[in-house]
């Protein structure tokens, strides 16, 4: 028997996803857009009402936390004997779960507004997201729709993301407390949430307050299948390279002309042709060219660089320091500028010394029915970066599919399950003591 009503999860997603919430590219405060802030607001009153505690709303930089305090008895010289009690703010010997999602979505589509619709009982046919458009989510170009044939169903109007990377996500962890808070009579150690902004471009953890949060562990919600267990990330830096070029008039060009364009075409051709996103996958690395603009005067290239692989990580680096070398070689050293910047590491170095944090969260998914899938990230979460800031922090599967796109879509029995594999883990750690 579930502990969580379907309607109600799917309405609560809805809610969610109908604030538009994309936050921007290239923006170094969080958040980098207002909209984010709607979101927070909301999530801030609705935890006030359900009676968690600690709830705080950071609303410079538009962060949401809140608490639930453990119910377990504590033996006082026990928890006196750690010594983070006070910092942590330790109520018994459990540790101290968090739970993280993130409220801002996707650019990828350009949209002001989201318009989610509720398919009732799906019954495995092509949907039409947008007839006036023509947007229809074919069976045939995204398969995995049978496999849900029965279900219900939120998806977008084909206009917009719909939001499930990672509103689902905050959907989930809002149950969880719901949950908790109007059942006392279940056994947890403390838990804390925290939703975060700007995850989508790579600044959710700019202004975390690891303080505030205190938690021991954590698990981001923000993976797509249920049962999806994921640990290990790429390695992710970014480069930016400005090449100046020499322009003159085209007549009296020869040995005169440098085509900032044309250099900007021979630098990526330094660069390996099929070591790109369309030729990888799994554990295999890439070079990915995001962005460029270029005149005969001035080009401009935006590369982010993926490797799993701590070594081979650095080697791509290299390379594109190389690339740049060779071009300033052949054309004098003014030629072009390189910023290369780190952005997150592979999670899996400060996870796995907490190997429980994967083993519980497999046994929990297996009781809910599924067979736990452990697979790289192919990109990376708020988990990455808060694994290395002392919270190691593993990713689970939400039940959304396909994000960034106009055919997303989210499955509300998966929520459900979601939700349920979360309680499963929390009443686990309720038996757990720290060492």
């Amino acid at each position: 028997m579930s502990h969580f009503d379907k309607r109600e999860v799917a309405e609560r997603f809805i809610r969610y996803a109908s604030i538009f919430t994309g936050s921007e590219e290239g923006v170094e405060t969080t958040p980098s857009t207002a909209c984010q802030r709607d979101l927070a607001k909301l999530l801030y009153e609705e935890l006030l009402a359900m009676g968690a505690s600690d709830v705080y709303y950071d609303e410079k930089n538009c962060y949401v936390y809140a608490s639930i305090p453990g119910n377990i008895p504590a033996d006082p010289e026990k928890t006196a004997k750690s010594k983070d009690a006070a910092a942590k703010r330790r109520e018994n010997t459990a540790p101290i779960i968090g739970l993280v999602a993130h409220m801002d979505t996707s650019d990828a589509v350009r949209a002001s507004a989201v318009h989610p619709r509720l398919i009732e009982c799906y019954d495995g046919t092509d949907i039409v997201l947008n007839k006036e458009l023509g947007i229809v989510s074919t069976t045939e170009e995204f398969p995995d729709l049978k496999e849900r044939t029965g279900k219900m169903l939120i998806v977008t109007d084909g206009t917009s993301v719909l939001g499930g990377d990672d509103k689902a996500g905050v959907t989930q962890i809002m149950e969880v407390f719901d949950f908790y808070l109007h059942h006392p009579e279940i056994a947890h150690g403390t838990i804390r949430l925290c939703f975060t902004p700007d995850e989508e471009v790579g600044n959710g953890p700019l202004n975390f307050d690891v303080e505030r949060f205190a938690a021991d562990y954590a698990y981001t919600v923000d993976g797509s299948r249920v049962g999806d267990l994921e640990y290990e990330n790429f390695n992710a830096a970014s480069a930016r390279i400005v090449i100046h070029g020499h322009s003159t008039h085209p007549g009296d060009a020869k040995g005169v002309m440098i085509n900032a364009a044309l250099v900007a075409m021979e630098f990526n051709a330094l660069l390996p042709s099929h070591e790109t996103p369309y030729y990888t996958e799994g554990y295999q690395g890439f070079f990915h060219l995001t962005d460029m603009e270029g005149t005969c005067d001035e080009a401009k290239l935006e590369y982010i660089i993926r490797d799993h692989d701590r070594t081979r990580f650095e080697e791509r680096k290299a390379l594109m320091q190389r690339a740049a070398d060779t071009i300033k070689a052949r054309y004098g050293k003014g030629i072009l500028d390189l910023e290369m910047r780190d952005s997150y590491y592979n999670m899996a170095e400060k996870v796995l010394p907490h190997r429980h944090l994967i083993d519980v969260a497999a046994e929990a998914v297996r009781e809910q029915g599924l067979e736990p899938t452990t697979l790289p990230i192919r990109g990376g979460t708020d988990g990455c970066r808060l694994s290395y800031m002392g919270i190691p922090c593993p990713n689970l599967g939400t039940g959304a599919y396909h994000f960034h796109s106009r055919y997303e879509y989210v499955v509300a029995d998966e929520m459900v399950e979601g939700a349920e594999i979360l309680l499963r883990i929390l009443n686990k750690y309720a038996a757990y003591e720290l060492d």
